[in-house]
């Protein structure tokens, strides 16, 4: 079983930056590929970013890269999104997840077999 809880989350002016974390609790999350995804109004939950279990690899959507940066500290069993440059359609309720047992990094929404309560991400233009 993994637990994790999201924070970091808040209303910011376009350009901005803010740091989602992601603390898990359960003895498989070094050995688990993480992601974060969102979800806005009306519309259906999408891959943001992914790092596999050692944190050197990762992976992005279009419209983040250069501007989001995904990381893990497994010593402290959290995983980070660093989200710079932040747009209005940016805005978001921000999920963290995790692959239990799965060390590569994936896309996907059904690769992922625990998922966090979220975190809301407004941005203001």
């Amino acid at each position: 079983q993994v637990q994790l809880v999201e924070s970091g989350g808040g209303l910011v002016q376009a350009g901005g930056s803010l740091r989602l974390s992601c603390a898990a609790s359960g003895r498989t999350f070094s050995s688990s590929a993480m992601g974060w995804f969102r979800q806005a109004p009306g519309k259906e939950r999408e891959f943001v970013a992914t790092i596999n279990w050692n944190g050197r690899e990762t992976y992005y959507t279009v419209s983040v890269k250069g501007r989001f940066t995904i990381s893990r500290d497994n010593a402290k069993n959290t995983v980070y999104l660093q989200m710079n440059s932040l747009k209005p359609e940016d805005t978001a309720v921000y999920y963290c997840a995790a692959r239990a047992g799965g060390l590569v990094p994936a896309q996907p929404k059904a690769d992922y077999n625990y998922w966090g309560q979220g975190t809301q991400v407004t941005v203001s233009s």
